[in-house]
């Protein structure tokens, strides 16, 4: 089991940046590879970004290349989103997800995430 609060969200201007992280219970967390997800109201939750359980590079939707970076720390349990050059689309809940299976690949599949947070708001103001 895997339980995950996030934090770091909050109100920021266009062009702006936050960091989100996302604190994980449980001394497997290091084995679990980890997701960003965020929705706004009357949509579906989208993938933001992913990472493996051993870190590395990672994985973006196309809007966010370039401006967020997904990391981790595996020492503190803790995943995080680093959103820089934020725009008023950015504005959502963001989620924090681990997936099912320990040691699996990295993914953008809703689907293959069994852990989720409780989400933390981002507003970004135009």
């Amino acid at each position: 089991q895997v339980q995950l609060v996030e934090s770091g969200g909050g109100l920021v201007q266009a062009g702006g940046s936050l960091r989100l992280s996302c604190a994980a219970s449980g001394r497997t967390f290091s084995t679990y590879a980890m997701g960003w997800f965020r929705q706004t109201p009357g949509k579906e939750r989208e993938f933001v970004a992913a990472i493996n359980w051993s870190g590395g590079s990672g994985l973006y939707t196309d809007s966010v290349k370039g401006r967020f970076a997904i990391s981790r720390d595996n020492a503190k349990n803790t995943v995080y989103l680093q959103m820089n050059s934020l725009k008023p689309e950015d504005t959502a809940v963001y989620y924090c997800a681990a997936q099912r299976s320990q040691f699996a690949t990295r993914s953008r599949f809703e689907y293959n995430y069994g852990y989720w947070g409780q989400g933390t708001q981002v507003t970004v103001a135009s």
